[in-house]
C-alpha cells in the first residue's frame, strides 16, 4: 500500500458517506494522481487551467473523473473552464457569474458551481462579503444556464480552532437562510468548504465537500 492510498483510507474513514473528497492535484504528478485513482479517489480540484489541462489529456483513459476548478478564474478563461471542468467552485462576483451564464448557453452546457463567500475579511482572498452576495441574489437567480448548488469558502489564516468552526458554521447559517428564501434557480445544498488544515472542523460544521491537497500527497513535485 502507497503513502497515498494509505492517508487516503484514513481520510475516508473520519468521512461521512455525504462528504465529497475532493483531491486538490495543483503541482502533483500524473502517477500520483493514477495512484489516487487507484484508492478510490474520483473528484480532483485544480486552481490553474494551464497546468490543468495537460494532466486532463493524460488521463483522458479514466473517463469517470469529476473536475473542479477552485482558483480564482479571470472571465476570459471561462470558455476553457466551462470545456474542461463539470464543477466550478470559484465563482467569486457577478461579472464572472453573468459571463459564465452566457458562455454556458453558447456551448451548450449547464456547469454545477458554487458562490465564493467571504465569511471574514481577508484582503488575501477572492468573493463575496455576505451583504454583496444577499444583493446579487435576484440577478444570480436569472442565470439559468448556471446550476449553482452552494457555497464556497476558504477561511483567513490564523484563525484558532474555535474561530474557524464558527466561520463554517456562519457559512452553513448563510447556505440556510438563502435556502429558505425559495429562489427559483439557487440551490444551497452543497457547502465546499475545509481543506487539509481545518476540513475535520469543516465536516462537523456541516460540508459536504473537502478540498485535500497536502493531506492526501504531502511533498509535492516542484
Amino acid at each position: 500500500m502507497t503513502g497515498i492510498t494509505q492517508r487516503i483510507q484514513e481520510i475516508r474513514q473520519q468521512l461521512p458517506s455525504y462528504v465529497r473528497l475532493i483531491a486538490v492535484s495543483k503541482k502533483v504528478s500524473v502517477p500520483e494522481l493514477r495512484e489516487a485513482y487507484e484508492a478510490g479517489v474520483r473528484d480532483f480540484g485544480e486552481n490553474r487551467l494551464a497546468e490543468a489541462l495537460p494532466k486532463q489529456e493524460q488521463l483522458r483513459d479514466l473517463p469517470d473523473i469529476t473536475w473542479h476548478f477552485i482558483g480564482h478564474l479571470q472571465s476570459n478563461k471561462g470558455k476553457k473552464a466551462l470545456e474542461h471542468f463539470q464543477w466550478i467552485h470559484s465563482v467569486d462576483n457577478l461579472k464572472l457569474a453573468v459571463r459564465l451564464n452566457r458562455l454556458a448557453g453558447e456551448l451548450y452546457c449547464q456547469p454545477q458551481v458554487c458562490l465564493q463567500v467571504k465569511m471574514l475579511p481577508d484582503p488575501n482572498k477572492y468573493g463575496w462579503s455576505v451583504p454583496d452576495l444577499v444583493e446579487c441574489l435576484p440577478e444570480l437567480n436569472q442565470c439559468r444556464g448556471l446550476k449553482i448548488k452552494g457555497l464556497m469558502t476558504i477561511l483567513p489564516l490564523g484563525l484558532s480552532p474555535n474561530e474557524t468552526l464558527a466561520a463554517f458554521e456562519t457559512t452553513r447559517h448563510l447556505a440556510e437562510k438563502i435556502r429558505g428564501q425559495n429562489w427559483s434557480h439557487i440551490e444551497m445544498e452543497q457547502l465546499s468548504m475545509g481543506m487539509s488544515g481545518d476540513y475535520l472542523l469543516a465536516v462537523k460544521a456541516g460540508a459536504t465537500a473537502i478540498r485535500l491537497g497536502t493531506k492526501i500527497f504531502r511533498d509535492r513535485t516542484p
